[in-house]
């Protein structure tokens, strides 16, 4: 598992923030009995605990601590075992979810979210990370069964919760959404502001993938009911997750078939075409923002501008 997560080929975007990871999820081990149990009681274990998507982080990594220095806590999940050549090798790493941060194991002004901290996260911290916000997300949304309302008992190191009385088992959910970069015959690249944003943030479109319904199909679907204008040729070209709470963005690129767009106004409150001078100049002066460094819609659009937003356009970008 270790080799297989250090020689992934990397997708056409690049190793992307949220989709890195130095650890093996070691799944085998959590229908182990009393797995997380042993654990606890074992040198060398670490700790991540979460308050409410907040884990403490010092000098830009998290701080991981023993199972003797967490009081009280809730539930636990087994997120995996360090790789070898990562700090912690070796060690397993297992998620505590507390009611409010604890001062006792870092200043409050050091526990902070994942988007405030992941561009500074080594790759063994980003993928615990995300890791442990997803599941954590889940299991405090997920609390009785969807089919009889009994409240659920967690099961399989934190990875399922179980129904007492009628026995079925449920599992942590990932949404697959697609986001895409359209480019038209000349070359400009399409963003749009939606209506929840400060009306001069702009970046790719993004939507839901529907049940029973191939991801080229959900690009071509939501592209025409946000933008009202038909692409094809839909590419795929990288995914990350976000968990914010469940997601999973599967990364793509399309060609505009046609250009007349049309916001569809209730998500989307305008829609403009950019050049590459056009869009460094209007953030270069400050009248957009685009997306930040942690998304994937960033990497989507630089992949198509040709490098860093930060420095003017000196090449062809990338369709």
């Amino acid at each position: 598992m270790e080799e297989t997560l250090r020689t992934l080929a990397q997708p056409p975007l690049g190793e992307l923030q949220l989709s890195r990871a130095d650890s093996d999820r070691n799944g085998e081990s959590r229908i182990t009995e009393q797995f997380l149990e042993t654990l606890w009681e074992t040198a060398g274990t670490k700790v991540l605990p979460i308050a409410h998507g907040k884990a403490p982080v010092t000098a830009g990594a998290l701080t991981l601590v023993t199972p003797s220095d967490i009081g009280g806590h809730g539930i636990l999940v087994y997120l995996g075992r360090v790789n070898e050549g990562a700090v912690d090798a070796g060690n397993h790493v297992i998620l505590a979810m507390l009611e409010e941060a604890d001062p006792e194991l870092a200043p409050l002004d050091q526990w902070l979210g994942l988007r405030d901290i992941a561009t500074s996260l080594d790759a063994r911290d980003a993928g615990l990370f995300v890791e442990a916000a997803a599941v954590a997300n889940w299991h405090e949304t997920t609390t009785h069964c969807p089919r009889c309302g009994t409240p659920t008992v967690v099961r399989d190191a934190g990875w399922v919760r179980q129904c007492p009385n009628d026995g079925s088992q449920h599992y942590p959910r990932t949404d697959a959404a697609i986001i895409v970069s359209i480019v038209d015959d000349e070359d400009r690249l399409l963003l749009g502001s939606a209506v929840a944003w400060p009306e001069n943030r702009y970046s790719t479109l993004a939507g839901f993938v529907e049940p029973g319904e191939s991801l080229e199909a959900a690009v071509i679907r939501e592209v025409g009911e946000e933008a009202g204008i038909a692409v094809d040729s839909p590419q795929y070209l990288g995914s990350q997750p976000w968990p914010f709470p469940a997601s999973l963005m599967l990364g793509f690129t399309a060609h505009a078939a046609t250009t007349d767009v049309r916001p569809d106004l209730s998500e989307i409150r305008s829609l403009r075409w950019f050049t590459r001078a056009e869009l460094f100049a209007e953030l270069r002066e400050g009248s957009i923002a685009v997306a930040g460094g942690v998304s994937i819609a960033r990497a989507l659009i630089e992949r198509w501008y040709g490098g860093s937003l930060d420095e003017e356009p000196s090449r062809t970008g990338e369709r």
